[in-house]
């Protein structure tokens, strides 16, 4: 993730609510290839934001680091997809 400014993160397992370390990031659903569009979401004042495609509930933890999420599975990283190709 250290090549991306913006971190991103999907929700392929499902899960009902996935904590971030971020208050500005990409949610884009499903792994490639059943991702949905790409959007920025920004909780600005708030800690909890919905994504409006896929219907995650993301909430903000001050305790984990910038980019790092929990589930830890829900950081979406395609160095690992490409180098798979």
């Amino acid at each position: 993730m250290a090549d991306k400014a913006v971190p991103h993160f999907h929700n392929q397992d499902g899960v009902p609510v996935i904590e971030v370390g971020s208050k500005e990031f990409m949610c884009i659903g499903a792994l490639p290839p059943f991702d949905h569009p790409h959007v920025f979401l920004d909780m600005g004042a708030d800690h909890e934001i919905i994504c409006q495609y896929c219907s995650t509930l993301y909430r903000y933890n001050a305790a984990l680091k910038a980019g790092t999420a929990n589930p830890a599975s829900s950081v979406w990283d395609d160095r690992a997809r490409l180098a798979a190709e």
